[in-house]
């Protein structure tokens, strides 16, 4: 499949650089049924097939209920997602959640996603513990690392991002992010040949976000200045910034593939 071996490369070097996976993990998938998230979730259960450490998968996904929010939201229908996960032989669950109703209409939130993002984390983590695993597999990507250490400079007046690896002492759940190596082209160009069955996002404030106005504006200086994004992250690798070190293995970067 086109796409696949990349992708694989990307997401074995990752686990291995940070030590992602350890004999036993039973590991929660978070599905938002978007590409970053689907792709995760293909290439760990290939990983499965032949990665020297034994792990078990299971995909979860929290189900946002948009639509018709005075009455408690409408369930969505996630048929596609469940087949892909029969096929890759992973057990699914899909947890009902009002979170849209408490972000849109109780509290109506005029910038929703930082408090829904937090919600449903929370949920995606206690959902992973009561179906027994240790870990959770998040699928941010390289560009949102990039995107993510750029946002927290200009708004926050701090150099952070999120961790490849993070412990959660409360829920006793250990969160990895094995996308943290894959560009969003490749991670799209995958999605598109392997045919995944992505749901676009219901949110009404989808695409009018700070991360958006980001991902643009290091496209503009990206164009300008070729593999900008690249020198960022091993910047970030080489100040060891919130768990970033230095890959063995310098990242794919090709010019000509970022324009």
């Amino acid at each position: 499949m086109k796409g696949l071996k990349r992708l694989l490369s990307y997401t074995r070097r990752a686990c291995e650089d940070y030590g992602m996976i350890e004999p036993g993990d039973k590991i929660a998938v978070g599905v938002s049924a978007g590409k970053d998230s689907l792709s995760l979730l293909y290439a760990l259960a290939e990983l499965r097939r032949f990665y020297p450490v034994p792990f078990e998968l299971v995909a979860v996904t929290v189900d946002m209920r948009f639509g018709d929010l005075e009455n408690g939201g409408v369930p969505t229908d996630f048929t596609p997602i469940r087949e892909l996960c029969e096929r890759l032989d992973v057990k699914y669950h899909v947890e009902p959640s009002n979170i849209a109703k408490i972000i849109f209409d109780v509290r109506k939130e005029s910038n929703p996603c930082s408090l829904c993002a937090k919600l449903r984390r929370g949920m995606v983590n206690d959902t992973a513990k009561k179906l027994g695993c240790n870990k959770v597999a998040l699928g941010h990507h390289f560009d949102d690392v990039v995107e993510t250490f750029m946002l927290n400079l200009f708004f926050e007046g701090r150099l952070g991002c999120f961790a490849p690896v993070t412990y959660l002492d409360r829920t006793d759940i250990t969160v990895i992010r094995p996308l943290i190596y894959a560009p969003e082209k490749d991670i799209r160009y995958f999605a598109a040949n392997a045919e995944l069955p992505v749901v676009k996002s219901a949110c009404p404030a989808d695409g009018k976000t700070e991360r958006e106005s980001m991902k643009q504006f290091l496209a503009d200086l990206e164009f300008k200045h070729k593999g900008l994004r690249h020198r960022i992250f091993g910047a970030m690798q080489k100040a060891g910034i919130d768990g970033y070190k230095e890959a063995k293995v310098k990242i794919y970067s090709d010019p000509k593939r970022d324009e």
